[in-house]
């Protein structure tokens, strides 16, 4: 069983890794928190069923999916959600995938810094570490190199993306500070929603000029006659497989492993960002790009040594429970001195 569930999290890790170039291209053509609202509502679409059989079964034994206070804690991670896939989604928009894929792979090293100045844990000598390679790694990667649209695109993009790992990192540290107070399917539910309601709001007030150039209202179109189908199949593929699937297989596979072997297996997610984008989009990364990749990774790994943190072992008695993309931060949460989801991620 156990290696059944490798393969199953090597699986999941990879999906979260292809979803970079996938994104990447249909946000060429569609707007960004559109997108979001059309991949969180198909992930919205999958969990509600889910929820309500879990909540059926909960409810015949006596154990509430959780009251109000629960709720307001599932509220406020899923925002960080949402900054997280925001500033990712944005970011892709003017940097390549492999890069976005271990700026956002910070998230590891950030967490024990956060948790620091909110929950004053102080980090331990492998976090330390861990950031100094990262850093030392980020500054080669933001070096002038190839990335398409030039030195200022890239950095705008690249900073983005850094920020959506500052979000994800803090999603981290919420997930385990209230992560206990919440059935982990309520929680994803919850937060899963929360990206939705959040990306539509966002569309309705930024990105109106797309949806007149459409003519929807003059023409009573339908959201269906106005996505391209290749965003159609992103967002499916996306929201229905990554975000909802991903999580929900996750979830299962991370109750035959180990947390801190699942989080060795999940730092595999920049690589696999690099490698689909080097295959499906032709990305190219110069020798301090990889030179950098190389030292952003070893920083994640250093810091996953650490297993001392208050809030990593709160986090390891939610097992198995969600966060990510939620399926992608809350494997970090599990895995981490506090990673979130995963997924992408």
């Amino acid at each position: 069983m156990r290696k059944v569930a490798d393969l199953t999290l090597v699986l999941v890790t990879l999906l979260w890794g292809s979803t970079f170039v996938m994104v990447k291209n249909a946000t060429r053509e569609f707007p960004v928190f559109a997108f979001l609202a059309l991949r969180f509502g198909l992930a919205l679409w999958v969990l509600i069923p889910v929820l309500v059989l879990v909540g059926r079964r909960e409810m015949r034994v006596g154990r509430p999916l959780g009251g109000r206070r629960q709720w307001l804690a599932g509220l406020a991670t899923g925002f960080f959600l949402f900054g997280g896939y925001a500033l990712q989604t944005l970011g892709l928009q003017s940097t390549s995938a492999g890069r976005a894929g271990f700026i956002t792979g910070l998230s590891v090293v950030i967490v024990p810094f956060i948790s620091a100045v909110l929950l004053r844990e102080r980090p331990g000598w492998p976090a330390l570490v861990g950031v100094g390679l990262a850093v030392g790694g980020l500054a080669l990667m933001f070096l002038p190199g190839e990335a398409e649209g030039g030195l200022l695109a890239a950095s705008r993009g690249d900073l983005l993306v850094l920020g959506c790992a500052f979000a994800f990192a803090a999603h981290v540290v919420a997930i385990g500070r209230f992560g206990r107070q919440m059935h982990e399917v309520t929680l994803s539910t919850v937060q899963v929603a929360v990206v939705f309601v959040a990306s539509m709001v966002a569309s309705a007030g930024w990105e109106q000029s797309y949806w007149h150039s459409r003519r929807l209202v003059e023409a009573g179109a339908g959201v269906a006659g106005v996505v391209p189908p290749g965003v159609w199949g992103a967002a499916a593929f996306t929201g229905v497989f990554v975000t909802a699937g991903g999580l929900l297989v996750q979830t299962r596979a991370q109750r035959e492993t180990s947390a801190v072997h699942a989080a060795l297996i999940f730092s595999l997610e920049p690589v696999f960002a690099l490698l689909f984008g080097y295959l499906l989009a032709g990305e190219r990364l110069g020798l301090t790009e990889v030179m950098g990749s190389a030292l952003v990774l070893l920083g994640m790994l250093v810091s996953e040594v650490e297993e001392s943190f208050p809030i990593r072992r709160a986090c390891l008695r939610l097992l198995p429970a969600p966060a990510l993309s939620p399926g992608r931060e809350q494997g970090r949460c599990e895995s981490t001195p506090a990673r979130f989801d995963a997924g992408t991620r």
